[in-house]
């Protein structure tokens, strides 16, 4: 099951909302969570629902063994089967065929290619699972004494299948103690529209545009139609991830819940380095503080570990090569920032450091797109007008054309525009006015409702992106 989908908006939220707010008590309300989210995740694949509570099962055995062995030969020894067993099931899943695809190029015979489901989210509840049991043992939170808990912090669907990436540092006290007024159930609900109409009004809308260009032969490209497909692909992935991340948020805070924030705009980043501050924040959070700082960060062997949790971004996001090179290609650039070419891009005015971001991130996504080395570096050629590709085409012109208003939207809404007239009407006008904004803002939620519906039926299965991650 995913969000963006009608029988989720009124069929499975709406009772889910329901029997959740039958009753005040909080073992009860965790209950009902459980129970829904085990059914969302089951929706698809209800085998895989016992892989995740199998997990979950290893992992608060494990905290549970750290806790009263602390600083012990069993504790660490705890802490290694976590790890091993978690990294060893989604290696298992996501990367046993890449393994053995990649062996058979070098080996005299053939060995089967394992031919694994992947079960959906394992990459984000794997890490959050991690987390949970390495705060454990480094004594920053403390232990859950209840499967039941913890089984409800790994598995909330919100972010279940496609992130944020939450600690559990985050939410465990309201997993024992929440509450929801009126004003922060209509932010989340606010949050969780405005997600929806990045996903179905953008991102949708993006993905269907693009197949023309990101998915014909390269041949048949224009220059220009090269660049607009993997703007296409740019705009696509923002609105997509980004929209998920937004709902993630809307839905916990329906129940009571505050993830932080996963995008923070970065598209108007000035550098690459900056870029991975704002977006996937969870993840280059989490590489940060369990990968990058336990190598020794900045202190020690910088290249050297900037190159593995770099080279580990990459392999994260796909079974695949190309996210290797995309996650090296990123890992260098931060490296060249750090040694010369970011005091560079301190100098110069804002324009040629903003263009300087929006180029490598196109560049970055074209690595990302293609798993197909062969069908990159034809697509790449055609970008920068190698093999006689001409410059413009008439087909261009005609869909620009058409879908003009809708390219600028897409445009804008990169920027910090909402937040900014937010603030600015916080700023300017008393309690009074804002009492009629909140009527205006609940207007609008009903017309991006409406909207939404109306894109919505007679879709077919529109999955988000970040899924297949």
């Amino acid at each position: 099951m995913v969000f963006s989908n009608l029988i989720f908006l009124y069929l499975f939220l709406p009772a889910n909302l329901l029997l959740y707010y039958l009753k005040k008590n909080t073992a009860y309300r965790n209950f009902i969570l459980i129970l829904f989210s085990l059914f969302f995740y089951a929706w698809g694949e209800p085998v895989w629902v016992f892989v995740l509570m199998f997990s979950v099962g290893i992992d608060y055995c494990n905290g549970r063994i750290i806790e009263e062995n602390r600083g012990g030969l069993l504790a660490k020894l705890a802490l290694g089967l976590s790890i091993i067993l978690n990294l060893s099931l989604l290696g298992l899943f996501k990367y046993s065929g890449l393994l053995v695809s990649t062996l058979n190029a070098f080996l005299p015979f053939a060995l089967p290619v394992p031919e694994f489901s992947l079960p959906i989210g394992i990459s984000f509840y794997s890490f959050q699972a991690l987390s949970y049991v390495v705060d454990v043992y480094r004594g920053q939170v403390p232990v859950q004494k209840r499967y039941d808990k913890l089984l409800l912090y790994v598995s909330l669907y919100p972010q279940l299948v496609a992130g944020p990436i939450v600690r559990y540092s985050d939410i465990a006290a309201e997993i024992d103690s929440r509450r929801v007024d009126a004003s922060g159930f209509a932010r989340g609900l606010t949050r969780l529209l405005c997600g929806l109409t990045k996903k179905v009004f953008f991102a949708n809308i993006a993905g269907s545009l693009l197949k023309n260009y990101a998915d014909a032969d390269p041949a048949s490209l224009s220059v220009a139609g090269a660049w607009v497909g993997m703007l296409l692909f740019t705009l696509q992935i923002y609105y997509d991830f980004s929209g998920y991340s937004d709902m993630a948020i809307g839905l916990g805070q329906l129940f009571g819940f505050h993830y932080r924030e996963n995008f923070n705009y970065p598209y108007i980043s000035r550098s690459a380095t900056e870029f991975w501050r704002r977006w996937h924040i969870s993840l280059s959070s989490f590489f940060r503080d369990y990968v990058y700082i336990p190598l020794g960060g900045g202190k020690k062997h910088t290249l050297r570990n900037l190159l593995i949790v770099w080279c580990l971004t990459g392999l994260w996001h796909g079974a695949s090569w190309n996210f290797v090179l995309w996650g090296l290609y990123y890992g260098l650039l931060i490296l060249c920032e750090r040694l010369f070419l970011g005091k560079i891009l301190e100098k110069l005015p804002a324009l040629f450091s903003h263009l300087y971001l929006l180029f490598i991130t196109v560049i970055g996504w074209t690595l990302f797109y293609f798993t197909d080395f062969s069908v990159l570096t034809a697509y790449l050629r055609v970008m920068f007008g190698r093999g006689g590709a001409p410059l413009w085409d008439v087909r261009l012109g005609i869909v620009l054309m058409n879908h003009l208003f809708w390219l600028l939207a897409a445009i804008l809404f990169c920027m910090p525009l909402v937040p900014r007239f937010q603030r600015f009407l916080a700023q300017h006008l008393g309690s009074a006015s804002l009492a009629g904004i909140r009527v205006l803002e609940a207007a609008m939620d009903l017309l991006l409702l409406l909207l939404c519906t109306c894109l919505l039926v007679g879709q077919s299965f529109n999955p988000f992106l970040y899924f297949r991650f």
